[in-house]
């Protein structure tokens, strides 16, 4: 049991390491891509692409359908689970895609902008390339194989990036996002069906589908919800204020996402089916998801206080003064990600312990929480609402760690004494690389001064306050880099 639990944990590491190196390496790209883009496209065209991007989103819930996450957690999956799921996918996904195709004009004449119904109608293609990609990537995670998404995820990334930028620069606006996003997705359905040996075989139970989809639908239901809610901000800009200040508000939430989704979903991905094979021990779970929330704090929090307290710099220096009114957004959002670890160590254990039903529940409550606070603020403006997500973020973490005093005796006060020592030195840093500004130099000199600043009293302050997490990160890279020789 013991060698069993080594070996798990073994994998796991590797496992994260290489799904790290997928998304951060994804998100560095598109992150320079991106800066390439605003360079030579007007901020009206990212506020087009905002609007398509939140249907999308909300489609890509149904794609999935909570199946992926079913798929991982059941301990006795075989050929015929992943094979019904995948059926059952390519159906979804061509339904879904003649449904957008058809409403496109509608949802066009909605915001008064003609030319979004070619562009919905040709990124709506990328809908039947998640359907045949989802199983396999559910497959992936399962066996912890996450080597398979590097290659494929930064494949794609890259060859999207020589597309985008090529039809930028010959002068196709829009449609150069369109591009960058289609081929970002074919190349990633190619590659990773090439790299991943799974493959469907002729058969489908609905017998197995109808269990899978009795844990799934629970999911599928809170994803829905939580996708509404997170996208809801955009189309109410895009509709009662205009592109560019949509423009701004996803700008200012981008910058810090980039970060946040290659550590969040690094974790996130290996999480799950770690936590799901000891899912009978309660004192496990609960060690890993103690563990998770210490190292991802660690983490997060001085990245997203660095961003915050060089934002200003960073956006000047990379992507010229017009996108200095993404500032402000910038750091609201960088304060609200900063919270992220708590969701996705806790919630990811309500799931490993196969309780989708709590975890349905708590999104309910929450979101008609974060409704309620949409519906009070959108009144007054982009700012406010940015402000009012911050709030709810404090809310929802409150929320999201009440189940887990109870499920595995993981008490808000210890959950606080594994998030908050972080937090701390965190917001001593801000305050110190925040200063930096006050000495009036250029931005390129100020961003060059503040982030090794950073970087320095970050460190200084691990080694003065004795955060085991820094020590665990590195002893977990060493044994990863022996592993690999």
């Amino acid at each position: 049991m013991e060698n069993d639990f080594r070996k798990t944990k073994s994998n796991a590491l590797t496992g994260l390491m290489w799904s790290f190196l997928e998304k951060f390496g994804a998100q560095c790209v598109t992150l320079v891509v991106s800066i390439v883009l605003a360079r030579l496209l007007e901020p009206d065209v990212f506020g087009m692409i905002g609007i398509v991007t939140v249907f999308m989103a909300v489609l890509n819930v149904f794609v999935d359908s909570g199946l992926g996450n079913a798929l991982i957690q059941k301990k006795d999956a075989d050929a015929v689970d992943f094979s019904s799921v995948f059926f059952f996918n390519i159906l979804m996904c061509t339904a879904l895609y003649l449904l957008l195709f058809l409403t496109a004009p509608l949802i066009a004449k909605f915001f008064k902008l003609p030319e979004l119904s070619p562009v919905i109608r040709v990124m709506g293609l990328t809908l039947i390339f998640s359907g045949i990609n989802n199983v396999q990537k559910a497959f992936v995670a399962r066996h912890l194989k996450f080597k398979r998404f590097f290659f494929a995820t930064l494949g794609g990334t890259l060859g999207a990036a020589v597309v985008g930028i090529f039809m930028a620069v010959k002068g196709y606006g829009v449609w150069a996002l369109v591009g960058q996003s289609l081929f970002s997705s074919l190349a990633n359905t190619v590659i990773l069906w090439i790299t991943v040996k799974w493959r469907p075989v002729w058969k489908f139970s609905g017998e197995r589908f109808k269990r899978l989809f009795i844990y799934g639908w629970k999911l599928l239901a809170a994803s829905l919800i939580d996708t509404i809610y997170n996208n809801l901000r955009q189309l109410i800009i895009g509709k009662m204020y205009s592109t560019e200040s949509l423009a701004y508000y996803n700008r200012g939430y981008m910058i810090p996402n980039t970060f946040v989704s290659s550590v969040n979903s690094a974790i996130d991905s290996v999480l799950l089916p770690v936590m799901s094979s000891a899912q009978e021990s309660a004192e496990t779970v609960k060690a890993m998801t103690r563990r998770s929330v210490r190292v991802s704090s660690y983490v997060m929090w001085p990245i997203m206080m660095g961003i915050a307290a060089c934002s200003e710099a960073i956006i000047s220096v990379l992507l010229t003064d017009k996108w200095l009114p993404s500032v402000p957004f910038v750091m609201i959002f960088c304060v609200s990600y900063a919270f992220q670890p708590l969701e996705t160590a806790n919630l990811n254990a309500i799931k490993a312990i196969g309780r989708s039903d709590i975890f349905l529940k708590l999104n309910i409550v929450k979101k008609s929480i974060g409704f309620a606070v949409l519906l009070a603020t959108m009144w007054f403006g982009p700012l406010v609402m940015a402000l009012s997500n911050l709030f709810f973020a404090v809310i929802n973490q409150i929320i999201n760690i009440y189940p887990n005093k109870k499920l595995l005796s993981y008490s808000y006060r210890q959950q606080m004494s594994d998030f908050l020592p972080a937090m701390f030195l965190a917001a001593v840093m801000f305050a110190i690389v925040y200063s930096v500004k006050l000495f009036g130099l250029a931005n390129w000199l100020t961003l060059l001064i503040q982030v090794p600043t950073g970087v320095l009293v970050y460190f200084i302050g691990s080694k003065l306050f004795k955060y085991d997490s820094m020590n665990y990160i590195l002893e977990c890279l060493k044994g990863v880099i022996d592993k690999s020789r």
